[in-house]
């Protein structure tokens, strides 16, 4: 699922980004550490690091829905609502005869793209993303779950850059459905009352 969700970022960034540039720029998933650019990855480059996974509890929802059919019932609990958050930066070519303008225009384009949707475009979504409900909501610049951007790099071992925090919430469904039987009668008194359609 996480694997699925890289590659629909991927398609939303080349799908948008300038003509000629998608061609050219690799999307990356890489740590952005003082390694960085592994064999890999070729620059100019856009590198998505998911540095948090967890639970959106503000979206947590404790209802079961019910669809029923053939004398039963088919219960299915909510699916989990979880939060995955990247930071985004840009690294430029080797050759760039001016990097951090490379790389801010870079980040400016990733910034413009993303900011354009409060949702995943459905034409974007790959493998179990397609049809997931409820829809996957993202949200960029709002503030993310690192406590210090400084301890970052420097437990990464790289170089502070410029970068933008981007999270994705995405349903996770870990809870099989299960089917129970239609309740068709009231007892009253060790009598039946009322039959109850459960149709």
């Amino acid at each position: 699922m996480i694997a699925d969700l890289d590659r629909t970022l991927e398609v939303l960034l080349r799908q948008n980004l300038p003509n000629g540039l998608a061609d050219q720029v690799t999307i990356s998933f890489a740590p952005p550490d003082g390694d960085f650019p592994p064999q890999s990855v070729s620059l100019p480059a856009i590198d998505l690091f998911l540095y948090d996974i967890r639970e959106n509890r503000e979206l947590r929802q404790n209802e079961r829905a019910v669809s029923r059919g053939n004398g039963a019932a088919t219960l299915a609990r909510a699916p989990v609502r979880v939060d995955c958050s990247y930071l985004i930066t840009a690294w430029a070519s080797d050759s760039a005869p001016n990097p951090p303008e490379d790389e801010h225009q870079l980040l400016g384009f990733a910034m413009m793209i993303l900011l354009g949707y409060a949702t995943l475009p459905e034409e974007t979504l790959q493998g179990s993303l397609v049809g997931q409900t409820p829809v996957t909501r993202a949200t960029a610049l709002h503030p993310g779950h690192l406590q210090s951007l400084g301890e970052f790099w420097q437990a990464l071992g790289g170089k502070p850059k410029a970068a933008l925090n981007y999270t994705v919430t995405i349903s996770v469904e870990p809870f099989a459905a299960y089917e129970a039987p239609v309740v068709r009668q009231r007892i009253l008194g060790g009598m039946p009352d009322i039959e109850i359609d459960g149709s």
